[in-house]
């Protein structure tokens, strides 16, 4: 995402919102919370304050170009809106997220709601459980 994004989406272009908009697109395959992207500020010497993050990112939402996600048991986190629909595995013990999409599962989900009378508009699907990584942490942010 680029500074046009920013207009388009109606927001002007500022430095806070350059470099968080920058810190999300690095960070693409990772929802983050304000304080992530706050550390990623801190480390990167940028003089952006907390409540400037959150301020931000609540605009971003409202803009549309971010998704904000309350996972089961955390915090909010945060993706950019990339427009393409998926769903999400979350591990319960280090929070760690990974988005799929599967076409078997979503041509079911649309069956079932057909079944039950419904036209499906819109879902989101969250699957809990462990991950396998060893080291099971979530301290792989990329600062830029």
């Amino acid at each position: 995402m680029e500074s046009s994004d920013l207009k388009r989406a109606g927001l002007k272009v500022t430095l806070p919102r350059m470099r968080i908009l920058e810190i999300l697109d690095t960070n693409r395959d990772r929802h983050m919370t304000a304080e992530d992207i706050y550390k990623c500020l801190l480390d990167c010497e940028d003089d952006i304050g907390l409540a400037t993050v959150y301020r931000v990112l609540t605009q971003f939402e409202s803009a549309g170009l971010v998704i904000r996600h309350h996972f089961e048991g955390g915090q909010g986190v945060f993706e950019l809106d990339d427009g393409k629909h998926h769903d999400h595995l979350v591990c319960i013990r280090c929070g760690k997220v990974i988005e799929f999409m599967d076409a078997d599962i979503e041509r079911r989900q649309k069956e079932i709601a057909a079944e039950r009378g419904f036209t499906l508009t819109e879902h989101s699907m969250i699957l809990y459980g462990e991950c396998n990584e060893a080291s099971c942490n979530n301290s792989h942010v990329k600062k830029r």
